[in-house]
């Protein structure tokens, strides 16, 4: 028998697990000594939607659409919870030396994996290792372990072992890290880099063993649930709780997921009932469409904004840019892309950290005779002389609304009709970049820390800066951020840094403030436990179930 998904009628899958119909209760059997009993839910199965047909469910890529369900069958060292405040997981303790630079953290003792064998430190140790190899290809380690000792080798290929991680004893880890870093722990508490079972996910030279986790291969996973049945043609998989959960026991009897790509076809089968959950929903209508109990969610250090590449023309003139944001009437801006939420309107690039609410802070004014007479003061002289203005990354029904929205705004307002909208900032890498004029695209913060959003956003070493701000650096925006990330968390001046950063950064007319983001549940009113936590990652997947 393949490993592709059975219909929801009785069938055996490829690890045992007997998989029966509505009305049953799942149980599992013939797996060895230890093995708990998991009495889930009667006939609870979660029809999930996955909005692509993703080829590679690596729980280590560290991004992509299959990362948001990473929390479902992979356990992290510690995470957030909905609220911001981090709860212990494989890790159940941390504290640093005097200095913030050596961080000591403690396992649990009952972390197991699905196959009932312990979740050692070498496992913690090697998952982090592993993650940070640059054949791993993972997408953000660098936000995790940047700053360990060794780690610099690891990620460039010269080296498979980390140094800095020690395994002082079976129970403990040491880290040490290269500088300061009053928030190191903070930066453990995601799943960019799960933990996997070391022995089977790395080969003899220290990547990944390819398919590691397919369970024809014996995959076993560290999470609440573990992946039972894949094809990737027809884009599903499905997930059984795991028997030897070292957790709160699933309520679930199953997740399913399906790739449907068109948002139309998804929400209609939303609405029908046939299906309870999506990865990632954007439209403008999702409000209306399912109710604001599916969109509704905490309001996440995640914002989107349009954002000006001062390399290329016309945004190299800084009067152009100011004009380019004056002339938007932005209370317009979020009524035409999300009138009903969940998001909302912001003004700043920090949100949702200690120190974002900054009373001192003044927001880009609506001011369109302000707009035009900066444009006939730039050195282009007037809209007739601009070159067209290319958006990126305009790839969802709201992306689009509020791109044709500004525009039509620039139409009005300045007399720019040269605008052009393509959807895929992908084509755009590298040197590509250059002909781009404004991205669409978010930045944030795997922590609850202002300069941490700042470093990552609008710092000249972050890749947005780099990147999509065409090499933007600011050295008093820069030091102003390295000084505050020094601070420990309790110093009011790590909050007073970031905020003085931020009023710099906004004088220098680089963005156009778009929205903060909430983290919907994206899940129908009858589905409970689907709260999501900054990571973008289902908080407690062993709570979800459906009444």
């Amino acid at each position: 028998m393949d490993n592709k998904m059975t219909p929801r009628g009785a069938g055996l899958t490829r690890r045992g697990m007997m998989k029966l119909g509505l009305g049953s209760v799942v149980a599992v059997a013939a797996l060895g000594p230890g093995a708990r009993i998991v009495m889930a839910q009667e006939g609870q199965i979660l029809k999930a939607i996955n909005p692509a047909f993703s080829q590679d469910w690596s729980p280590l890529r560290g991004g992509g659409v299959p990362y948001r369900w990473n929390s479902v069958w992979n356990a992290s060292a510690m995470y957030f919870n909905e609220n911001g405040e981090i709860q212990p997981y494989v890790l159940t303790e941390w504290a640093p030396n005097a200095d913030f630079t050596v961080w000591t953290f403690k396992l649990n003792p009952a972390a197991t994996f699905s196959d009932g064998s312990a979740i050692t430190a070498e496992d913690v140790k090697g998952s982090w290792e592993l993650s940070a190899m640059p054949a791993t290809k993972n997408q953000r380690i660098d936000q995790v372990l940047a700053n360990v000792d060794g780690y610099a080798a690891v990620k460039d290929g010269a080296a498979t072992d980390i140094p800095g991680i020690a395994v002082t004893d079976a129970a403990t880890i040491t880290v040490t890290l290269t500088g300061p870093d009053p928030i190191f722990y903070m930066r453990l508490a995601n799943h960019i880099a799960p933990i996997v079972k070391v022995s089977q996910a790395r080969g003899a030279d220290g990547n990944e063993v390819l398919d590691f986790f397919r369970p024809e291969n014996g995959g076993v996973t560290s999470g609440p649930f573990m992946l039972t049945a894949i094809d990737l043609d027809a884009g599903t998989l499905a997930f059984a709780p795991n028997p030897h959960f070292f957790g709160t026991a699933p309520k679930l009897a199953g997740i399913e997921i399906t790739a449907v790509e068109d948002n139309v076809t998804a929400t209609e089968m939303l609405k029908s009932g046939e299906y309870q959950a999506h990865t990632e929903l954007v439209t403008s209508t999702m409000v209306q469409d399912l109710g604001a109990e599916f969109a509704g969610g905490p309001t996440i250090p995640t914002s989107q904004h349009f954002w000006f590449n001062a390399a290329r023309a016309p945004m190299d003139d800084p009067k152009v840019r100011e004009a380019l944001i004056l002339a938007i009437d932005r209370d317009g801006l979020i009524k035409a892309s999300f009138p009903d939420g969940p998001h909302q309107k912001t003004d700043s690039v920090m949100n949702s950290v200690p120190g974002a609410d900054d009373a001192a802070f003044v927001p880009f004014p609506f001011d369109p005779e302000r707009a035009k007479a900066l444009l006939a003061e730039s050195s282009y002289g007037g809209p007739e002389k601009l070159p067209k203005i290319l958006f990126v990354g305009i790839s969802s029904p709201a992306n689009e609304a509020a791109a044709q929205y500004i525009a039509e705004q620039w139409r009005q307002n300045l007399g720019i009709t040269a605008v052009d909208m393509k959807p895929q900032q992908d084509q755009y890498a590298g040197p590509d970049q250059n002909a781009v004029q404004i991205f669409r695209d978010d930045v944030g913060t795997r922590v609850p820390d202002a300069p941490s959003y700042l470093a990552g956003s609008i710092a000249s070493g972050s890749g947005n800066a780099q990147g999509k701000m065409g090499g933007y650096k600011n050295d008093a925006v820069d030091a102003k951020v390295a000084e505050a990330l020094t601070k420990p968390v309790d110093d009011p001046a790590r909050v007073t840094l970031a905020q003085e950063a931020q009023r710099l950064f906004r004088d220098d007319f680089m963005f156009i403030p778009w929205y903060k983001q909430t983290m919907s549940r994206w899940a129908t009113a009858n589905v409970s436990g689907m709260e999501k936590n900054l990571d973008w990652q289902i908080v407690a997947p062993w709570a979800i179930s459906i009444a």
